[in-house]
């Protein structure tokens, strides 16, 4: 694309097809603010721009993503932020509302995501420094004023007595109820009403679910 270009296209498969080389040419930045991550209808064209990028942490690279409250909804969602945070991502939620997904490259590709609507979804890219610069200003603004997701997650942080925290990681080890109890010396009906406590306190459904949340707290070390 050339200095000022506008482009729109439409689907995921357009989109990876005339702009994907773009994410591939990121040298310095990738900057993605969203409300949610369910812009891509078709996961192979998540899974194509992601081959493409280099990973937050590589040596002169930042990989900067800004969310709202409503990603962290999704069990699916949360695990992914964690594996990209270790991969050397950045990861803040932002308190005010977000847009539809907005991608930044190196401060000099910008592509839109439009609302979701029935058929395919409309991009828009641009290489106009006036609009690039323009979004990016605002997107440092929010990410000043956002929350680290880990800080974030652990906000409120549930009051947990020593035999508690015992529990969740005998929980987090994979042990079976079995092995757990005999390990911790109680009861096998003794060790399940205990975990389904600290799953209410921990207001988590599942026990997969239970296992994140300790990690998100920092409870596991």
């Amino acid at each position: 694309m050339t200095a000022d270009q506008v482009l729109t296209v439409r689907g995921d498969a357009e989109l990876v097809a005339r702009a994907g080389h773009l994410f591939a040419g990121a040298q310095q930045e990738f900057v993605c603010v969203a409300r949610d991550l369910d812009t891509w209808s078709q996961p192979a064209a998540r899974q194509a721009i992601s081959g493409r990028m280099r990973a937050g942490g590589e040596a002169g690279f930042a990989v900067n993503k800004l969310l709202s409250p409503a990603a962290l909804a999704d069990e699916a969602t949360r695990l992914h932020l964690h594996q990209v945070m270790e991969k050397g991502a950045r990861v803040r939620i932002s308190s005010t509302p977000l847009p539809h997904e907005t991608i930044i490259i190196d401060r000099r590709v910008m592509i839109l995501a439009g609302r979701d609507a029935p058929g395919l979804r409309e991009f828009t890219v641009t290489t106009s420094p006036t609009m690039v610069g323009g979004v990016y200003a605002l997107f440092q603004a929010a990410w000043e004023t956002a929350t680290d997701l880990a800080a974030y997650l652990g906000g409120d942080v549930p009051h947990l007595d020593a035999d508690s925290l015992t529990i969740l990681r005998a929980l987090g080890a994979g042990h079976t109820d079995e092995t757990a109890a005999r390990q911790l010396g109680l009861s096998l009906r003794t060790y399940r009403r205990r975990v389904a406590e600290l799953m209410a306190k921990l207001e988590v459904r599942s026990r997969f679910q239970a296992g994140l949340r300790v990690g998100e707290l920092g409870l596991n070390g």
